[in-house]
This record gives C-alpha cells, structure tokens and sequence, in this order.
C-alpha cells in the first residue's frame, strides 16, 4: 500500500533509475538505498531514533530536487560510460544519504498502520520485505516500459531524461513548498 500510493518514493526510485547507467551500477544504488531505509526504518521502530514526521516528509521531496536536478544538469552523462560529476560517479552513496532520510519517512508510515507489541520483529520484516517486494516490482515494470518504448519508438530522444527530470523536480519542489509551509 505504501509503494502503491507513495508517489514521492516512486518517483525517487524513477529518478535513480535515470540517473544510473549501466545494470550492476543500479543494481548496486538501489540495493543502497534498500539498505539505507531499512536501517532507519529499523531504528525509529524500535525506538533507537526518532525525528519529527512533517520535517522529514519536507525533507524526502527535497532528495528528490536534488536528484532530479543532477539528472537535469548532466543528461548527456547518463548516456556515457563514463560518469561526470560526484553524484554520478558515485550514485549509491547519494542513494545511500537519501535512503537513511526515507527510512524515517516509512517509519512514519508504519506507525500509522500499528505494529503489534508481541510480535514487532516480524511486523517490521514483513513490511519492509513488503516495500522491497513493491519497490522491485516498479523497478521491473519502468525497465519493460523503457523496453516496450524503445521498440515502439525505435531510440528515444536524447532529452528525455531532462525532461522527466524537469517534471519530477518541479512535482517534488512543489511538495517541498506545500511540506514546509504546514511546518509553520
């Protein structure tokens, strides 16, 4: 339920997937971020961490800005073999910071479902497996619409990824806007 209606966590994830190149890079980012959130998760669960939920949801549209600015400043080197720039040479790191900031929104999210007392270890297993399972499942279908696109189209144009990442940046930044201004 939380990937199916969690916009701004698919639209991190379609950004990264822009962003990479090359299978194992993504592979390597997303499994990062996996990583990342599940850490966090874990934490403010079990009551290890704790940060304000309004705060936080400014926050994850705000890593989706600035991965969808990257992608917006460097399209050309998503083509190329050999990345330009840190957040492109390095891709699971930026995944990785961002994913520790995701992690707490998903714990704001788990905590309004309810986890049982009893059995909070594997309810907490359960939904993360859960996202992951979501998660995947969107990854899969963005690579065979790509797939479906490119055979439909025969190439895609060069632009499109700046200008998914100029929609995605500009629905994130409105979020940030619309997030920070319930702050006050």
């Amino acid at each position: 339920e939380h990937i199916l209606f969690g916009i701004d966590h698919l639209l991190f994830v379609l950004t990264l997937l822009l962003f990479v190149n090359g299978i194992r890079r993504l592979i390597v980012t997303i499994t990062a971020f996996t990583v990342a959130h599940s850490i966090t998760l874990g934490a403010a669960t079990l009551g290890f961490a704790r940060l304000p939920q309004a705060p936080v949801e400014a926050l994850i549209a705000l890593s989706i800005v600035c991965v969808a600015a990257a992608l917006a400043r460097a399209p050309a080197a998503v083509q190329t073999a050999v990345p330009a720039g840190p957040a492109m040479r390095w891709p699971w790191l930026l995944a990785f910071v961002f994913g520790l900031l995701h992690g707490f929104g998903f714990a704001g999210a788990l905590a309004e479902i309810g986890l049982p007392e009893r059995a909070l270890a594997l309810a907490l297993l359960c939904f993360n497996l859960g996202v992951e399972f979501g998660q995947l499942l969107f990854v899969a279908a963005m690579l065979a619409a790509r797939v479906g696109l490119v055979r439909l189209l025969g190439e895609l144009p060069r632009a499109w990824p700046r200008r998914v990442a100029y929609a995605i940046g500009g629905l994130a930044s409105f979020w940030v806007v619309e997030r920070s201004v319930a702050l006050l």
